[in-house]
């Protein structure tokens, strides 16, 4: 690829799996390292002004977005501010945007899959967030591609599957929704796609837009919990024995995270022939990750 592609969050779980397979295709990232305070508006001025890319890929804030389990309002707001200064700048210089979204920015009120063309409704404060940062990309960046992911599984230390393996070490009882559904995505293949993606974007093609994208096979929480605890039994001895089912409306994240948060992935197929891989295939490499450095 020739395309000089600036990768802000390198060091995030999917900054490194992204340098990971490009390295594997000879594809280089600019991956500096973020100030002390983290990227803001006035450092990443002066950081595109400094490189000029030819894409930026902004993973700056992949952990808040993707796997904290609480952000405060003041964290979002500066994002909020310093995404809107990364879209001026693609903008000013015309260099292309890679922006990630999820599935968050719908209220998952509908039992079937979303597609882009659906109205946004997000029930979090999260939510909120990405939807303003997408309206803002689309408003500054012409030359953009959001990418919204399902439910990305990473080996980060506090994510979401690090907080599921700790309470199947340490917890008598484990409750999981039975009734909430989504597309859980390893962090390997939330890679894949992004890559599948800017190497197209070199080919001058204009594909900008809102892309959706999540592992193959639709699943409830409570399955994917069984999964990941019946893989993660092939490495540890001390997990529970089994997890509990419970309904959506009982869980005490319910009126923040979509009960139905499957996204249909047709649009992303035809434009890019990305297709989607059987979540499953990934956890074994995922979980041998996480065990290999808690």
């Amino acid at each position: 690829m020739r395309m000089r592609l600036l990768l802000l969050g390198g060091g995030s779980t999917l900054g490194r799996a992204l340098i990971r397979l490009g390295a594997e295709e000879d594809i280089g990232f600019l991956a500096p390292r973020p100030p002390a305070q983290g990227w803001d508006a006035a450092s990443l001025t002066q950081l595109v002004d400094d490189t000029r890319p030819d894409a930026v890929i902004n993973l700056a804030y992949y952990f808040d977005w993707f796997q904290a389990s609480k952000v405060s309002e003041e964290r979002f707001t500066a994002q909020e501010r310093a995404v809107e200064r990364l879209a001026e700048l693609c903008q000013h210089h015309d260099i292309r945007l890679l922006q990630p979204s999820s599935y968050r920015v719908f209220d998952g009120s509908r039992a079937t899959a979303y597609s882009e063309k659906d109205e946004t409704q997000p029930l979090s404060m999260r939510g909120q967030v990405l939807v303003r940062m997408e309206q803002s990309v689309r408003a500054l960046c012409p030359r953009h591609v959001l990418l919204r992911f399902g439910w990305i599984l990473d080996d980060s230390p506090d994510g979401l599957l690090a907080r599921f393996l700790v309470r199947a070490e340490r917890d008598k009882a484990l409750f999981l929704a039975d009734d909430r559904r989504g597309n859980p995505t390893p962090v390997e293949d939330a890679a894949r796609v992004i890559l599948a993606v800017l190497k197209q974007l070199d080919c001058a093609a204009p594909l900008w837009g809102t892309y959706h994208y999540g592992g193959h096979e639709a699943t409830t929480a409570l399955a994917l919990g069984q999964a990941m605890l019946s893989e993660a039994r092939h490495l540890r001895q001390n997990l529970l024995e089994e997890i509990c089912g419970q309904a959506h409306a009982a869980r005490g994240d319910a009126s923040e995270e979509p009960q139905h948060g499957v996204l249909a992935c047709k649009k992303i197929l035809h434009t890019f022939g990305v297709k989607p891989r059987a979540w499953r295939a990934g956890l074994p490499s995922l979980l041998e990750h996480y065990y290999r450095h808690v």
